[in-house]
């Protein structure tokens, strides 16, 4: 709705980026490449967390429909793809950036890795008293010791009642350890966004189909798309080595792709799907 009002306004003041756009060629640097080539990133986070803001350079329809026409050979020597490729892989590194952080947040810290230990060691020594306790029991029972039987067994029953707090103890801290708490919370592996374990299947859907996750994945699958050797910079047209939208001579990062891989989609490189459960499902940590 922001874009539509921005544009609506231009039009009325009688500037803006049409006007501009017809002012100026399709190879002029204040020209949005990533616009004429596809989809400018800036176009699909409007009024989302996630909004980019207005693009800086000139959106053109104009010059955007005179690309389009031309044949595929002649496109190919603009170059624009290559600009387009590595401004999509830009907010792509960006956005796993997030989701690896995000998921740092709902890891356990320190004390509490301590404190699993702690228990779970605790729970380790009383499980081996009571075995033993009850050996001595059997034991002393056949031999008549009948009142020493009686004082081990008391023994037994105390070590028993110590194992089952530790075990609660256990279970409590694993319900509550990180920042996640018992909302089970997960990231999702498309956009950062954290979601509950516990929501319905409305609510997985209200964000499965949300503008912010629907504009991650449209990102990831159209640089899933490129060609490999535009993905390695081979074959770039000397008319355009010049630079284009945040030129750096290629970009390393994590890069990587997204494909379709469904409710998430498929994140280039082994991530995909609407749920992690390893490095293959679009929810860290499993369902």
């Amino acid at each position: 709705m922001a874009a539509e009002q921005r544009k609506l306004l231009e039009q009325l003041m009688g500037g803006g980026s049409s006007s501009r756009g017809a002012q100026l060629s399709m190879t002029d640097p204040k020209v949005c490449r990533s616009y004429i080539a596809g989809t400018c990133p800036h176009d699909l986070f409007t009024n989302t967390k996630q909004d980019l803001g207005s693009c800086p350079k000139v959106h053109s329809e104009g010059l955007k429909a005179e690309y389009e026409a031309l044949p595929e050979q002649e496109r190919k020597k603009f170059g624009f793809e290559y600009d387009y490729m590595r401004d999509l892989q830009k907010y792509i590194d960006e956005c796993n950036r997030r989701i690896d952080a995000a998921q740092r947040r709902l890891e356990k810290t320190p004390d509490e890795i301590r404190q699993t230990n702690v228990l779970l060691k605790s729970i380790s020594d009383l499980t081996s008293s009571i075995n033993n306790g009850l050996l001595e029991v059997e034991i002393l029972g056949e031999m008549g010791e009948v009142h020493r039987a009686l004082d081990e067994y008391f023994k037994v029953r105390q070590a028993m009642a110590a194992k089952a707090e530790r075990e609660r103890e256990l279970k409590a801290l694993s319900d509550t350890s990180g920042p996640s708490g018992h909302q089970k919370l997960q990231v999702c592996d498309v956009c950062g966004a954290y979601l509950s374990r516990l929501d319905n299947d409305r609510r997985l859907a209200d964000h499965f189909y949300g503008k912010m996750h629907l504009g991650y994945a449209q990102m990831r699958k159209t640089y899933e798309a490129f060609p490999k050797e535009i993905k390695q910079g081979r074959g770039r047209p000397m008319m355009n080595m010049g630079g284009g939208p945040d030129d750096d001579g290629g970009r390393g990062g994590q890069g990587g792709g997204y494909g379709d891989g469904g409710w998430g989609h498929g994140r280039g490189g082994g991530r995909g799907g609407g749920f992690r459960g390893g490095r293959g499902r679009g929810f860290r940590g499993g369902w």
